[in-house]
């Protein structure tokens, strides 16, 4: 006779439960936005095009994920983004100038950003806040010193890689016309799907996103399981460091152009996109499938604003209350978890248990 034994239940953790929701939120959202403005969120080109001109945001928001979760912050990489795409613009403007040259120099800029602020962040144990506040008046102090001017870049090769597109021939809409436009995405549309499938891996596999949990979750208890807490901060801050110099390079290649006023900002969006995608500014808790989750979530909150017709003013007002919204229902799905409650969700959500069977 054959007895299941099953094994104990594998309780949902809270980075998937929260980016769970995160996920319902934002299809909720975006079907919202299709039943409010069909015109305009129907057209597949509409939900494509978030990825088009938002690729950099999405790349920032992926390493910054990682800095949370390992329970950090950098406020530096808007100002490294701008610093790239400047530093890119003029090097491509010169006699030297070439694409493979300018994609060294965005990752030597944003990698020197991650070392210089993991180093003091981990091994000199200043406070994160404080190094990063330092990183962006460096960064932006280098962007006005280098060149002040907008520069366009007119290399005939990069002006090539700026208006090449990929299209998709069987899909899209049809305009008033009755002519059948196919859907189009940039070369930047690939680089974020590429850098979400190796950081997830990395966060979901590796001995090091282990760590960078661990560390996050409780530094003490990481310590005594013997981890390398230090380490482990450095090299977070190196990745960040890193997707912000790629999202500059990616930046520079959508809009062809280095300007002083480029990425101004993008540090707080960063910081809500991730949040909102379900990562926890405490750390320990977080997935780094939520970024670009989290990014359109509040891409499509800004589109719905300005569809509606609402100032601008307001928009960055009813923003603010939404990202109010959000903090508090993770610190009540949190508080909840905590005085074990367990919210019952459907068995297709749950994490996959095999069973075992037993002959007595």
């Amino acid at each position: 006779m054959i007895s299941p034994n099953a094994k104990p239940k594998t309780k949902l953790s809270n980075s998937n439960l929260l980016f769970i929701i995160a996920t319902v939120i934002f299809v909720l959202m975006y079907l919202f936005a299709i039943i409010s403005f069909p015109r305009s969120f129907l057209q597949f080109q509409t939900f494509f095009d978030l990825f088009n001109l938002n690729a950099p945001l999405i790349i920032m928001t992926l390493g910054l994920c990682v800095v949370m979760i390992v329970g950090g912050i950098d406020i530096s990489i808007g100002s490294v983004c701008g610093l790239v795409t400047m530093a890119c613009a003029v090097f491509l403007e010169s006699d030297a100038g070439s694409i493979p040259g300018a994609l060294l120099i965005a990752l030597a800029i944003g990698i020197a950003f991650g070392f210089l602020q993991g180093f003091l962040i981990a091994y000199l144990e200043i406070q994160p806040f404080i190094i990063t506040l330092s990183g962006l008046f460096l960064a932006k102090g280098l962007l006005t010193s280098l060149h002040k001017d907008p520069i366009n870049v007119s290399m005939p090769a990069f002006v090539a890689l700026r208006d090449f597109k990929i299209v998709i021939p069987w899909l899209g809409t049809e305009n008033r016309l009755g002519v059948f436009i196919p859907c189009e995405i940039k070369p930047g549309v690939i680089i974020v799907m590429v850098l979400v499938a190796l950081i997830a891996a990395l966060m979901k596999w590796s001995r090091f996103g282990r760590n960078v949990y661990a560390v996050g979750g409780n530094e003490q208890s990481a310590m005594m399981l013997g981890i390398n807490v230090k380490s482990t901060k450095f090299f977070a801050y190196i990745i960040c460091g890193l997707t912000a110099g790629i999202a500059g390079f990616v930046y520079i290649m959508t809009t062809g152009a280095g300007n002083v006023g480029n990425a101004a900002g993008f540090e707080i969006k960063a910081i809500a996109s991730a949040i909102i995608g379900g990562t926890l500014l405490n750390g320990g808790v977080g997935n780094p499938l939520g970024a670009p989750i989290g990014t359109l979530t509040l891409l499509i909150i800004n589109e719905l604003i300005r569809a509606a017709g609402i100032q601008s003013n307001f928009q960055a007002i009813i923003s603010g209350l939404l990202l109010y919204l959000f903090i508090i229902l993770q610190s009540v799905i949190m508080s909840l978890r905590g005085s074990k409650f367990e919210l019952a969700l459907p068995r297709w959500l749950l994490p996959s248990r095999r069973q075992s069977g037993k002959k007595r």
